[in-house]
């Protein structure tokens, strides 16, 4: 059997984290993947036992599970230092490659062959969207109690337009009542897996089976706490002193996002598309869909595109006579709310990780949360659908009903056919996300060299 290194240093250990940085494309799924192979495969820091044990209790937390599981991973390696050197690289490269690409979005966004490119992205993620619905809604819809609360959630939120948290609030009051009845339609489906055929006894690792210190713990409780305050602070500063600032409103809408955003970045961007689109404004439809292509072609979170939509905000509403620096200060903003957050639920949360993964009331409350997530995300391809295929959009209104529906005469051909293709190369030739992407945006720039776009 294969016997683990010699325990790192965090100098060593750092060069390990910037290396998984480097490779976590693909999503929460992916970016598992690469954790598992590289940290218990090849590095034997711990076993598979405790990799999991791990990535349930990320998953539990609201925020991005697969740069949380970096950061907890980190944590028990070399305490708190170890957790934010994990976390911060995780998202490093994705801050920096979101940032460099809303700059060109925003001075070249308008030219034809970036244009282009953009527009064969779009129909590529919309299919990105779909088959992270069929992805979800096998892992998390195991019963007929399940689909019901899929089915509820997209009617709640497509026809009667019922807020996301609202929806997540529902289902988990529903979870958790069900649960403490003793009932057992609503118990958790699987995670992303690791994707690994082979096991790693926890004993042969680094870290063996041994929990961390009294130390450890109370180190992670203190950071924990700085963390909330790094995060509260700012934004209760912002409040005081402009609290009609587009700057408030980022800090403001997304801290309230880092609070609620279980089921990752696709149920994340439901609630974006009625708020930031519906409500502030800050950004039309299809320029969410070019976000979401930044976010699914550079490495890290997905959940990055929220810096996109900051972003565009600051750029549009601050009204600074540098627009390009105020647009970059709200971009940055938004992903200090989003991600100080996820390091105090990590630092506070995992001293108590056992007794959180045993609540079986807590964990049927999550489940079905995650069944409802199917429902947003469904009704979020079908909003991205209509805006992306046709270029007119109508909304009818009966009684509470209230739904956006396509006008049929201005069906866009080259989207609709371009967002068949992707379908099949997704969901029937299972290419990559790489290969969908590229092949997607060399067919806009081929549409564009013809005059068809």
């Amino acid at each position: 059997m294969t016997q683990p290194h010699a325990y790192p240093t965090l100098r060593e250990a750092t060069w390990v984290w910037a290396r998984i940085a480097a490779l976590s494309f693909g999503g929460p799924a992916g970016q598992i993947a690469v954790m598992h192979r590289i940290l218990v495969e090849e590095k034997r820091w711990l076993g598979d036992g405790r990799f999991l044990h791990a990535l349930n209790f990320c998953m539990l937390l609201p925020g991005p599970e697969a740069q949380q599981l970096a950061t907890y991973i980190g944590w028990l390696m070399h305490g708190v230092r170890g957790a934010l050197v994990a976390g911060l690289l995780f998202i490093l490269p994705g801050v920096l490659a979101i940032m460099g690409l809303s700059w060109v979005y925003a001075i070249w966004g308008n030219v034809g062959f970036v244009s282009a490119v953009f527009f064969g992205m779009k129909a590529a993620v919309l299919a990105l969207v779909l088959q992270a619905v069929v992805r979800l809604s096998k892992r998390a819809l195991k019963g007929w109690a399940m689909r019901g609360v899929a089915a509820l959630s997209f009617v709640a939120i497509f026809a009667f337009g019922v807020p996301f948290p609202l929806i997540a609030a529902g289902a988990a009051v529903l979870g958790w009542t069900v649960a403490k009845a003793g009932w057992t339609a609503f118990q958790a489906g699987g995670g992303h897996g690791a994707g690994d055929k082979s096991h790693v006894d926890d004993a042969v690792t680094l870290l063996g089976a041994a929990g961390g210190d009294a130390a450890a713990r109370t180190g992670a409780f203190q950071a924990g706490l700085a963390a909330l305050a790094l995060w509260l602070v700012p934004v209760g500063v912002l409040m005081l002193v402009a609290p009609g600032s587009v700057f408030t409103d980022i800090a403001t809408f997304f801290s309230q996002m880092a609070v609620l955003t279980f089921g990752g970045a696709y149920a994340v961007l439901a609630w974006v598309a009625q708020e930031a689109v519906g409500s502030y404004g800050w950004l039309q439809p299809g320029e969410m869909l070019d976000g979401l292509g930044m976010a699914e072609t550079t490495p890290g979170p997905l959940i990055m595109v929220l810096q996109f939509v900051g972003f565009m905000a600051a750029l549009r509403e601050a009204e600074w006579a540098e627009p390009l620096w105020a647009a970059s200060l709200g971009g940055l903003l938004a992903t200090w709310v989003t991600f100080a957050p996820c390091f105090a639920w990590i630092f506070l949360g995992a001293p108590f990780m056992e007794r959180l993964r045993a609540n079986a009331a807590l964990a049927s409350a999550l489940a079905t949360v995650t069944a409802a997530v199917v429902g947003v995300i469904l009704n979020l391809a079908l909003w991205f659908a209509v805006h992306v295929i046709w270029q007119g959009v109508t909304r009818v209104e009966w009684g509470l009903v209230s739904l956006e529906v396509p006008v049929l005469a201005t069906v866009n051909w080259a989207a609709a056919g371009l967002t068949g293709l992707a379908l099949w190369a997704v969901l029937g030739l299972r290419l990559g996300l790489v290969q969908v992407l590229g092949g997607a945006a060399a067919l806009g720039l081929g549409l564009h060299a013809l005059g068809l776009v």
